[in-house]
C-alpha cells in the first residue's frame, strides 16, 4: 500500500502519520527531514517522561529516500540516528521517471552529497553548451541517452510546448558532476547556476557548506546582479528556533563558505528569513528569491 500525507507539511502530524500506517519505506525531501530534525518531534525519549516513547518502538521504517534536493551529512546522520533507518538519494523528473538513485540494495559505495548511479536501463552523459560529452570532474548538463536507454518512455511534450531532445539526447536541464566511481552530483538547475567573475557556482554548494553552521536550519543561494563580477552570491538564511540574526553570524557563515568551498563562491551578502519559499513538495523556489534580490 502507498500513503500520501496530503496536509501541509508539520512534525507532529509527519510522525503520527508514519506511525499510524505503519510506514516502512519514507519518501520526502531534504527540506522536510530537516525540519523534522529542528522540530525535536522525533528526538528519542527522555527519560524522566513516561508520556513519549522511544522511536525505535514507534517507527517501522525500514528505509528512507530523498529527493528534489541534494543530501548533507547532517540529514543522512540525523536519520540514521533518530528515525533508525538509511537515508538514499535519488534523481529523477516528472517526464522521466528515476534516471538515477543511491540504490538500497547494490553493494556500491555511494558517497553522501551524490544523487547515485544512472538507474539500470538509462545510460546518462554531462554535455557542454555544444552538445560534446565531457569527461568525469567537469560541469554540464545531464541527459539521457535514448537509443542506449531502453527503460526511458518519454517521446516529447503534448503540445510540443518545449523542445527537449537534441539528436539522441534527451536534455534535463539540470547541472551535474560525474565522478570516476560514476557517481553523479548535482549542482542546480541550469538557470539555478550562478556565475561570477567567470566561475560556474552551484547553488547546491554553497547551501549545504552554509548548512554545516551550528546556528542554521535552512538555506538558500542565489546570483544577484553585479555590475563589475556579473553575479555576486547571496545567501537567504533561515536560523534554528530561539536564534536571532546578527552580524557575527553573517561574518561566521562566509568565512565557512570561503575557506571549505573558495573566495570566488562565499556570499558577499546574507540575508537573515524567517522561512524560504518552497513548492507543495518541498523544493525551494530561488526564482522567487532572484526576483527579490533582484528588485
Amino acid at each position: 500500500t502507498t500513503y500520501f500525507n496530503e496536509a501541509g507539511f508539520d512534525a507532529t502530524n509527519t510522525r503520527e502519520f508514519m506511525v499510524r500506517h505503519k510506514i516502512t519505506n519514507l519518501a520526502s525531501s531534504p527540506t522536510a527531514f530537516r525540519m523534522m530534525k529542528s522540530s525535536g518531534v522525533f528526538d528519542n525519549k527522555d527519560d524522566n517522561d513516561d508520556d513519549l516513547e522511544d522511536n525505535s518502538t514507534q517507527l517501522a521504517l525500514r528505509c528512507a529516500n530523498s529527493a528534489g534536493e541534494t543530501l548533507n551529512t547532517e540529514v543522512v546522520n540525523w536519520v540514521e540516528t533518530y528515525l533508525a533507518c538509511q537515508v538514499k538519494d535519488q534523481y529523477g523528473q516528472t517526464e522521466t521517471g528515476m534516471t538515477c538513485c543511491a540504490h538500497h540494495a547494490l553493494a556500491h559505495e555511494c558517497p553522501v552529497g551524490s544523487m547515485g548511479m544512472a538507474l539500470p536501463g538509462h545510460t546518462l552523459v554531462v554535455l557542454d553548451d555544444d552538445m560534446n560529452v565531457l569527461p568525469d570532474g567537469e560541469q554540464g548538463q545531464l541527459a539521457v541517452v535514448v537509443s542506449q536507454s531502453p527503460a526511458f518512455y518519454f517521446r516529447g511534450y503534448s503540445w510540443n510546448e518545449k523542445q527537449a531532445f537534441v539528436d539522441d539526447y534527451y536534455l534535463t536541464g539540470d547541472v551535474v558532476e560525474r565522478h570516476s566511481d560514476g557517481s553523479y552530483w548535482f549542482s542546480g538547475r541550469d538557470d539555478d547556476i550562478i556565475i561570477t567573475a567567470g566561475y560556474r557556482v552551484g547553488p547546491t554548494d554553497v547551501e549545504n557548506t552554509v548548512l554545516e553552521h551550528e546556528a542554521v536550519a535552512e538555506s538558500a543561494a542565489v546570483g544577484v546582479p553585479d555590475e563589475v563580477r556579473g553575479h555576486t552570491i547571496k545567501s537567504y538564511v533561515v536560523l534554528k528556533d530561539g536564534i536571532e540574526g546578527s552580524e557575527q553570524i553573517a561574518k561566521e557563515i562566509q568565512e565557512l563558505v570561503r575557506k571549505r568551498l573558495s573566495t570566488h563562491a562565499y556570499p558577499r551578502e546574507v540575508e537573515f528569513v524567517t522561512e524560504l519559499p518552497k513548492t507543495p513538495s518541498g523544493k525551494i523556489q530561488r526564482f522567487l528569491l532572484r526576483s527579490l534580490s533582484a528588485a
